[in-house]
């Protein structure tokens, strides 16, 4: 067997071991976080928007790319990606959506067939619920995931580069890790750039603008163990915060925490 047959047969076995997840989503059979489901397959942050605010919504990606790796576009008005997996479809296979009217939050979904139009374009950022899996791989334990519990994300006063209407401060995720860990863990993620790549930071939240840990504007706290260090990644999130500010009259994003989980393997977006 050579190396290509190899491939083809382990990214076949993974693929189907995650289908249950896939299914159970599109179903509406399950509603809850995606860390640590499907493991070893790229997740993605989602933004859905007009196509009259795409050109400066890519451009936005394209200056922030440590909160925003993008990873694909969808064509106006299809819900396919056909790059991300060839059964994907945009309306039904995130567990729970949120709308956005004017800047404000509107409705939490499950699908979105009430709501889809021919206008609309998908745009797909990586996520670090990927690069927790290349974290576990190497033997490092994730506490959230240990936990049972949503990622913890806060607001930062770090401010993001604006593009047209889109604007706000980065949003991060943070883990909790031994100093041996956390190192272990900057040179894992430091190959993963599409999955928001290297911390931003490391120790006193105080200098980012984050007042309690215990207290995560998105997301699940989780416990920091003595000896431990807060390490904080650039988040998907941001792109809420920007839509926020940017003040849309529609827009669609995933909740945070409930990813779309593609047909990509978290090794094809790596950096050797």
């Amino acid at each position: 067997m050579n190396a290509i047959t190899q491939y083809s047969n382990y990214k076949k076995v993974l693929l189907d071991a995650s289908s249950g997840d896939r299914l159970a989503i599109r179903r509406g059979e399950y509603t809850g976080s995606t860390s640590g489901l499907a493991p070893g397959f790229v997740q993605g942050n989602v933004v859905i928007l007009p196509a009259a605010y795409a050109d400066d919504f890519f451009t936005f990606c394209h200056k922030n790319p440590t909160p925003c790796p993008l990873i694909a576009v969808s064509e106006v008005g299809d819900p396919s990606l056909p790059e991300l997996g060839s059964s994907l479809d945009i309306r039904y296979d995130i567990p729970e959506y949120l709308t956005f009217r004017d800047g404000v939050r509107a409705e939490s979904l499950n699908n979105l067939e009430t709501v889809w139009r021919d206008d609309l374009v998908t745009f797909v950022l990586g996520c670090s619920f990927s690069f927790e899996d290349a974290l576990q791989s190497a033997g490092i334990s994730v506490r959230n995931i240990d936990s049972c519990v949503n990622v913890s994300m806060f607001r930062t006063n770090i401010p993001t580069t604006p593009v047209g209407p889109f604007k706000g401060n980065l949003v991060v995720t943070m883990r909790p890790f031994s100093a041996r860990d956390a190192i272990r863990a900057v040179q894992i993620t430091t190959r993963l750039p599409k999955a928001h790549g290297a911390p931003v930071h490391l120790g006193d939240p105080a200098q980012i603008g984050i007042r309690d840990l215990s207290q995560p504007e998105f997301g699940d706290p989780v416990d920091i163990k003595p000896g431990e260090m807060p390490v904080y990644w650039g988040c998907g999130v941001t792109t809420q915060v920007a839509l926020e500010g940017a003040k849309l009259p529609f827009a669609i994003t995933h909740a945070p925490g409930k990813m779309l989980i593609t047909e990509r393997l978290n090794e094809e977006l790596a950096v050797l």
